[in-house]
């Protein structure tokens, strides 16, 4: 492969990020870092490619294409290996779109010290940890990312950043903090009173008019989608329970100021009674769903709303809940070891019913640069390997209305795209094996 180049200035801030990255939070050592990505140059990149999944939505796999590319768009699919000067040789290899985490939260990652991090930590510093983990997220084949909750300073500037290019990462379309019930899930909860006064964002809120406002201060703030703890949740140190937080006029009265200046709501949501109403009121997507019933599944199929499951994380609290070194409050373990276990048979049920799912890991709660873990969960749930592949990139894209962008490789469409060695369609495991991550045009890892 021809060698491509960079300017100085993102040689240096990538070196300095790859080092970072050597370890996680917990001091474990993560994936081992690539080359240094190359910036996309004037002229024509050809990338010849021996298996192509180009429209997951169709299942059909091409031979032998070559993939033009000029700056960091595609403008060309050619039958057969094609091309001069600058070629990516892909030919051993099967190729796919960037895959779409529609739920992550890159700025924080649970350990044991995430409640100390949560008062000790500067909005820079999130911003900092943010970037370490957008790199390992890129580098794991994730192109684009919904990062559905942080604080706005933090998630914010880590999201330009990279749209910049000062940092390498996925594209990333932010939430900043959620729209939530004073002393509910999204509040800060356990500190001193006096602490938790000063840590409280500007999103929680009580009542018809205060949950507007929460609403339009986000808009205001940058968010590209809304979201809202619709119940109770897991990792929120109160044992407030599972269940709806929100009334029901508080629901609607988020949806509507949302819809009403451009932004589609998503809701945090487990127990049922918070699912249906957020169905029943509009709101546009479901996070986790743990206890999802019949009258779901019809609301779901009704508005065409779509699920994003998040078993990774079910799987996740369920482990440390359960294990020798559980480092959760006891209210935290109560509601991990209540809700984990039911994830699995959830999407099943989902599924079988004919839900929308798009692939969602909620990664923050379970290690960054693990997201391709989900895929295999999702297939122990009743779904094959290419529906979970659809889920990560044609209904992602669809999800976050992004399939203008995302989701698929054809002419007009960014440069996304990744490349494992095996097939996936027949084991969906080889996408926790990603060798080759190019997005936009831009090459950051080549095996």
């Amino acid at each position: 492969m021809e060698a491509l180049f960079q300017e100085d200035f993102v040689k240096l801030i990538t070196t300095l990020l790859a080092a970072a990255a050597l370890f996680s939070t917990t001091g474990v050592a993560a994936q081992t870092p690539a080359p240094a990505p190359v910036s996309p140059v004037e002229g024509t990149t050809f990338v010849q490619v021996g298996r192509l999944l180009a429209d997951p939505a169709t299942g059909i796999v091409q031979r032998d294409k070559t993939l033009v590319i000029e700056g960091n768009r595609i403008v060309e699919v050619r039958d057969g290996f094609v091309g001069e000067g600058r070629i990516v040789d892909l030919r051993s290899s099967f190729v796919l779109p960037g895959l779409i985490d529609s739920h992550v939260h890159l700025t924080s990652q649970q350990n044991p010290n995430a409640r100390l991090e949560e008062v000790t930590q500067s909005n820079s510093e999130q911003a900092m940890v943010g970037a370490r983990h957008a790199r390992r997220t890129l580098m794991a084949g994730f192109t684009t990312v919904a990062d559905v909750g942080g604080s706005n300073e933090a998630v914010f500037a880590l999201r330009d950043a990279i749209r910049r290019g000062d940092v390498p990462g996925p594209r990333v379309l932010a939430a900043g903090s959620a729209v939530s019930v004073h002393g509910g899930h999204g509040d800060i909860n356990g500190y001193r009173e006096d602490v938790m006064h000063v840590l409280s964002p500007e999103s929680v809120c009580s009542g018809v008019d205060d949950c507007m406002r929460a609403v339009r201060l986000q808009v205001r703030s940058g968010a590209d989608i809304i979201k809202i703890t619709a119940t109770g949740g897991v990792l929120s140190n109160t044992a407030a329970g599972l269940g709806q937080q929100f009334s029901d006029e508080e629901l609607a009265a988020i949806i509507g100021a949302a819809h009403r200046m451009g932004r589609q709501v998503t809701a945090h949501a487990h127990g049922v009674d918070g699912i249906n109403a957020f169905l029943r009121a509009g709101g546009d997507s479901i996070e986790h769903g743990t206890y999802l019933n019949d009258e779901s599944i019809r609301l779901f199929r009704r508005e065409g709303t779509y699920l994003v499951p998040t078993l990774l994380a079910g799987d996740f609290v369920t482990r440390i809940a359960q294990g020798p070194d559980n480092f959760f409050t006891p209210a935290q373990t109560a509601k991990a070891l209540q809700a984990g276990p039911l994830m699995l048979d959830m999407v099943r049920r989902a599924h079988a019913g004919g839900v929308r799912i798009a692939f969602g890991t909620d990664s923050g709660v379970s290690a960054h640069g693990d997201n391709a873990q989900e895929f295999a969960l999702m297939v122990r749930a009743g779904m094959t390997p290419l529906e979970t592949i659809q889920a990560a990139t044609v209904n992602g894209a669809a999800h976050l209305r992004i399939s203008q962008d995302a989701g698929r490789i054809t002419a007009g469409m960014p440069a996304d795209l990744i490349a494992v060695g095996g097939d996936p369609l027949t084991d969906v495991t080889e996408l926790e094996r990603v060798r080759f991550v190019m997005r936009g045009g831009v090459v950051y890892r080549a095996e």
